[in-house]
C-alpha cells in the first residue's frame, strides 16, 4: 500500500498536539511569551529594563545624582558622631645633663634630663597627641607651638588638662589607654606604678584603665645610647 508522506506528517503533528502524555499536567500548553522590554527576569526576580534616555536626559540625571551624593557627604561630615575614637601618639627628647628628667609628671632621678622648650615630659606629650589624634584634632607642637614664649618651661600637666577638657567638650571619655616608654636607663620599675597613678590622676580617669611599660632599646641608636627618650601611646576615645 502507497502512503502519502505528507498525510502521515500531518497525521504524526495531529496526535502530538492532542496527547496529553507529552506534557506536565501543570505546563500550560499556552505559547511562551518573551518579557516586555520594560521588565526582564534575573534568577526569579522581575526587575525594570532601564529605558533608553535621550543625552539631555542622561545628562540631567547624572547631575542630579552626583548633587544628591554631595550632599549625603556634606551631611554626614557634619552630623556623624562616632562611638568609640582612636588615637596614637608618639614623642622622642634628647638626654642631655643639666636637665630633670620628668616622666608623667615625676621627676625621675638620673644624670640627665630633656632637652625640651617646656619641661619636656615624653610620656605626657604622647598621651596629648593620642587624645588630640582620637579627636581628629591639631597636634600638641600647633596648639603649644615652642615658638610661643608663654610655654618656655611650662609644666606639661597643663597641655594634659587642655586635651581633656577638649575630650569632654566633644562628649568622649577614655576607654582604656596604652603607653609605652623606651630608653635604655634609669630603670622605670621603680617607679612605674608611681608615674601610672599620677598620669591616671591627671586624666581624671580610673587607674585599672591605664597601662604603662617600659622597654629598653638594647643599645641601639640613640635611645640605646642613653642619648634620648621616646614614648607611644594608645588612646581609645568612647562616647558618653
Amino acid at each position: 500500500m502507497i502512503v502519502n508522506r505528507e498525510e502521515m506528517a500531518m497525521a504524526t503533528c495531529t496526535q502530538l498536539s492532542s496527547s496529553s502524555s507529552l506534557f506536565h499536567p501543570q505546563i500550560t500548553k499556552k505559547p511562551f511569551l518573551l518579557p516586555s522590554p520594560a521588565t526582564i527576569s534575573v534568577h526569579g526576580f522581575s526587575t525594570l529594563r532601564p529605558k533608553s534616555l535621550s543625552l539631555s536626559h542622561r545628562s540631567s540625571v547624572s547631575a542630579s545624582a552626583a548633587s544628591s551624593s554631595v550632599d549625603v557627604t556634606e551631611q554626614k561630615k557634619s552630623t556623624r558622631t562616632l562611638p568609640f575614637r582612636v588615637g596614637h601618639g608618639f614623642d622622642l627628647h634628647r638626654l642631655e645633663p643639666g636637665y630633670p628628667l620628668i616622666i608623667g609628671g615625676i621627676d625621675i632621678p638620673h644624670d640627665r634630663g630633656c632637652e625640651a622648650h617646656s619641661d619636656g615630659d615624653v610620656l605626657l606629650h604622647c598621651v596629648v597627641d593620642a587624645i588630640l589624634g582620637a579627636l581628629g584634632l591639631p597636634d600638641i607642637g600647633q596648639i603649644f607651638p615652642d615658638s610661643d614664649p608663654k610655654w618656655k618651661g611650662a609644666a606639661s600637666s597643663v597641655f594634659i588638662k587642655e586635651a581633656v577638657r577638649l575630650m569632654d567638650e566633644a562628649g568622649y571619655e577614655i576607654g582604656n589607654l596604652d603607653a609605652t616608654l623606651i630608653l635604655q636607663r634609669p630603670k622605670i620599675s621603680p617607679h612605674k606604678e608611681t608615674i601610672r597613678s599620677n598620669l591616671s590622676k591627671l586624666l581624671g580617669a580610673d587607674p585599672s584603665v591605664v597601662n604603662l611599660k617600659a622597654k629598653t632599646h638594647e643599645k641601639v641608636d640613640s635611645l640605646g645610647e642613653n642619648r634620648s627618650i621616646a614614648a607611644h601611646t594608645v588612646i581609645l576615645l568612647m562616647k558618653k
